[in-house]
């Protein structure tokens, strides 16, 4: 069976997401949406694929697998990418979808740097 959201499509065995990476960013974190796509900053550059293994660990803990369920499937070397996650069911997944955007919804308007 083959379903879609406008954030990810479910095939036989996995949820394929469509993630937007900002790369570089101060801290890693789920930052909202961008068009059908899961918006997502990660504090790697972008070299030698660490920001992919860094989008893959935010993604893991979003969806709450492990970082080896997750696999880039397309978009190596683009923001626009798409990740196959495994062990999870597609209700599951848009349950800690919504709650992921909730709690990015909640941090707009804090402050980025904390005082120590």
């Amino acid at each position: 069976m083959t379903r879609s959201s406008d954030l990810y499509d479910v095939e036989r065995d996995a949820v394929v997401l469509r993630v937007h990476v900002q790369p570089g960013a101060g801290r890693s974190s789920v930052v909202g949406r961008h068009g059908d796509s899961l918006k997502l900053r990660v504090a790697a550059p972008p070299v030698d694929g660490r920001a992919n293994a860094a989008a893959v660990a935010l993604i893991a803990g979003a969806v709450g697998v492990k970082e080896r369920d997750v696999e880039l499937v397309s978009g190596e070397r683009s923001r626009l990418k798409r990740f196959r996650v495994v062990g999870i069911d597609a209700d599951d997944v848009e349950a800690r979808l919504r709650q992921a955007l909730a709690e990015a919804d909640a941090r707009v308007g804090e402050p980025r740097h904390r005082p120590v």
